[in-house]
């Protein structure tokens, strides 16, 4: 379980510092393991998992936080890619998941022990949980809910964001003026259909 992540203000032009410490743990805390570990995982009997940690914010980009944005965004990638070389590799006994939680308190996300939980996050029990029933069931990507953004919102979103590429429209579309009125309607006609 490769749960590595730290946050630190770093523009996208900017705190050079904050970059290379977020990805020096972010995605090569990361690879690191993998480095350790997978060699000596493909030779063993029993089968065996990797569970990279992610973030939905390296999936669709939200702004203010460019540079754990674009580590998380590398895990994905980094995440996707093993899979696939894992699942190509004749008699692999070793599964790959991606671990993208909901909004959980932990200190990452501002919380602490001596304080509350917010009532639109879960626990880190209530994600672990999660995660690991969608192990079971051999999901790749495990896309946690949370008590304020459920599972049908946090797809739309991820639907719109690929289509800012698609689309040709301008790069985070979904807070750009000209755009986010589409981008209502179109949450609030998807979350009809799926109802």
């Amino acid at each position: 379980m490769n749960n590595a992540g730290v946050v630190e203000n770093a523009t996208s032009w900017g705190e050079l510092d904050g970059w290379h410490k977020i990805f020096n743990v972010n995605i090569f805390g990361v690879v690191n393991v993998q480095q350790t570990f997978v060699p000596a995982m493909l030779h063993q009997e029993n089968a065996a998992m990797i569970i990279n940690t992610g973030s939905k914010q390296g999936i669709t980009n939200p702004p203010g936080n460019a540079a754990y944005n674009a580590s998380k965004a590398a895990v994905k990638s980094l995440t996707e890619s093993l899979a696939h070389e894992l699942r190509e590799r004749p008699d692999s006994n070793v599964t790959v998941h991606l671990f993208i939680p909901g909004w959980t308190h932990t200190s990452l996300a501002g919380g602490n022990a001596a304080s509350s939980k917010p009532a639109g996050a879960w626990t880190p029990e209530e994600t672990v949980l999660y995660m690991l029933d969608k192990v079971r069931a051999g999901d790749f990507y495990i896309l946690c809910p949370d008590n304020e953004t459920k599972r049908q919102v946090d797809q739309l979103r991820i639907m719109w964001a690929a289509a800012d590429i698609a689309e040709g429209r301008p790069a985070l579309s979904r807070w750009h003026a000209n755009y986010k009125a589409l981008f209502e309607e179109y949450m609030r006609e998807g979350l009809a259909q799926l109802e």
